[in-house]
């Protein structure tokens, strides 16, 4: 089980970088050439859902690999989850649905590495 979870977080660590650095750190421009959406949003918050995802890539391996506050990692998993979860409704409003399937999968990934960092295989402290 260990093992399963490490996997996904690295995935969904993955997932979470490539959009962050899409959503956060690209010129408007370019980003909005991917992610149409985000022209019809202000600026600043398409760059605060950025940085959010980076954080989220980031929690969801440093604080379990280090075992520096390894309870960052679900929570991580956790915040991520609520920032596509959230994104679900707007996709669906701009009758963007072809993406709904990806976001569900990973909103399910985050609740099963959530649920597994804190109750299955918790990682300890050093």
């Amino acid at each position: 089980m260990n093992s399963v979870l490490w996997v996904v977080q690295i995935l969904l660590s993955l997932f979470s970088l490539a959009a962050g650095w899409n959503h956060g750190l690209r010129p408007l421009a370019e980003m909005t050439q991917s992610s149409p959406w985000a022209a019809d949003l202000p600026v600043a918050l398409v760059r605060f859902i950025g940085f959010a995802e980076l954080a989220a890539g980031v929690g969801l391996i440093l604080p379990a690999a280090t075992r520096i506050m390894p309870s960052l990692t679900p929570l991580a998993a956790i915040g991520l989850a609520i920032i596509i979860g959230l994104a679900i409704p707007f996709h669906i409003m701009r009758g963007e649905t072809n993406v709904i399937g990806l976001h569900i999968v990973v909103v399910a990934l985050c609740a099963f590495v959530a649920w597994g960092r804190f109750r299955r295989v918790p990682i300890r402290n050093r």
